[in-house]
């Protein structure tokens, strides 16, 4: 073993230090007064918040108007950890993005140069920086704006919060609409051919078929009698009734059965014409905000002491292992 190592105790440490204390001394405060400097120079940013909660239906009409049916939660209560992340997704979207950069004018604001090449990679990227979207333990959705105007990272923040709540709604409004448009078609198409059934319906009552059971027994029984009558003229007169109802009284009966069982249809269809109809034409928030961005009035970035503090101590630490390395032993 080396007798010259230095004893690994409060003393030899304590040696070691007061030996190269200039060094460490000059070193240390350079690194204090230059990250002092450097922390200056960074631009304060500000910081501004929404909390929002998704909502934990897309049918409002399931929700309200089928019940018994439909055993879907309470519209009014926050969706959960699925619905949390579908509205995360939809804040990372291109179309939320587009609609921020434009309408705050991004490229200007984050001085890039629209005429370098790599101009939108690098809008791209301080928006990322800038701007993020996180799940909270509760399930609700942080949407963080970070930004050297106060006033600018409070309305982007709001901004953001509104949009993404119209972009979830125009979705499933579009895909709502295109679900009426069908259940209107078929709708619509079910009424016409039960008023044609109903009209052909009308057309054989008009020739005297009103109750192909009840006036064949009658008939017959009348039939009958007039002929034990001797009452020829008569019996003429019902038996081209009864011709006539043996015409067209199997087209009546399957009509009436028809129709019987296309409006059984229609009733069914009418409940999912009513709900589609609802979900087409009826607005609803997407989501809750529980706290609006307000513009705040102090910098949350940097944070100069602990970039001064966690530079010095590096650098006084770093400085003493470069000593113990180079240094010639005692």
């Amino acid at each position: 073993m080396n007798d010259k190592s230095y004893e690994i105790n409060a003393n030899g440490i304590f040696h070691f230090l007061r030996k190269r204390r200039n060094v460490l001394l000059i070193t240390t405060t350079l690194a204090f007064m230059s990250s002092i400097i450097f922390s200056l120079l960074i631009e304060d940013k500000y910081e501004s918040s929404v909390i929002l909660f998704p909502s934990t239906t897309t049918s409002i009409s399931r929700a309200l108007l089928n019940d018994e049916n439909y055993k879907e939660k309470d519209f009014l209560e926050f969706g959960e950890e699925e619905q949390a992340e579908q509205l995360i997704q939809l804040l990372n979207s291109d179309v939320i993005r587009e609609h921020i950069i434009q309408k705050f004018d991004l490229m200007n604001h984050y001085d890039i140069n629209p005429e370098e090449e790599y101009r939108q990679t690098k809008l791209y990227q301080e928006y990322k920086k800038n701007i993020d979207f996180y799940r909270t333990k509760f399930m609700s959705v942080k949407i963080e704006v970070f930004d050297t105007d106060k006033e600018y990272a409070a309305n982007i923040a709001n901004e953001i919060a509104t949009k993404v709540g119209e972009v979830r709604s125009d979705i499933l409004k579009k895909v709502a609409r295109q679900g009426f448009q069908i259940v209107e078609r078929e709708f619509n198409s079910l009424v016409a051919e039960i008023n044609r059934m109903e009209d052909t319906l009308n057309q054989i009552r008009a020739k005297g078929v009103q109750d192909y059971e009840t006036q064949v027994e009658v008939l017959s029984n009348q039939y009958g009698a007039a002929l034990v009558k001797g009452n020829v003229s008569a019996a003429r007169e019902i038996e081209n009734k009864l011709d006539t109802i043996s015409k067209y009284g199997g087209k009546y009966l399957s009509l009436v059965q028809q129709i019987e069982y296309e409006r059984e249809k229609l009733s069914d269809l009418r409940k999912v014409y009513a709900e589609a109809r609802v979900n087409a034409e009826t607005n609803i928030d997407q989501t809750f905000v529980v706290n609006n961005a307000y513009p705040s009035d102090k910098a949350s970035y940097p944070i100069r002491w602990l970039i001064v503090a966690a530079s010095t101590v590096a650098t006084f630490l770093f400085t003493i292992i470069i000593l113990i390395l180079i240094d010639p032993k005692d």
